[in-house]
């Protein structure tokens, strides 16, 4: 209620502005891994796996309010080892739909059932252009 009573009431001046002045993506939020600030003590793994928590725990309150969001997962297997991987799988084996990019085609484990397209660049006289890979 705090937060739509601010939202309101900084509204005109978010239009002059043409900024959002209230929110949460306003906040510094600190994440901790123990008793330790993320941010200088997690290694980069470990960095990964809690933004990508964090983008999966949006996802899931998306889910609980009724909606079936598009879950997309752009070159997230990269950064993950294997047992984060399978992980994300399974999560991810629950979404109605699911859209992944992946610079390297095997950071996607290879039993995971799923359509797979690969996306190529060719050149034309106009520029160059992308295309399905056969």
């Amino acid at each position: 209620m705090a937060l739509l009573d601010e939202l309101a009431r900084r509204r005109s001046a978010e239009l002059e502005r043409g900024v959002c002045l209230v929110g949460p993506h306003r906040d510094d939020l600190e994440l901790r891994l123990g008793d330790q600030p993320a941010k200088g003590f997690a290694s980069h793994g470990e960095s990964w796996s809690m933004a990508l928590s964090l983008r999966l725990a949006a996802y899931e309150l998306l889910r609980s309010e009724g909606s079936d969001p598009v879950l997309l997962l752009d070159d997230v297997f990269a950064e993950l080892d294997n047992a984060r991987r399978r992980a994300l799988v399974e999560v991810a084996a629950s979404a109605e739909q699911v859209l992944v990019t992946a610079a390297v085609a095997e950071d996607i484990p290879q039993d995971w059932d799923a359509r797979r397209m690969r996306i190529g660049m060719r050149d034309e006289d106009s520029g160059r252009v992308s295309e399905v890979i056969p």
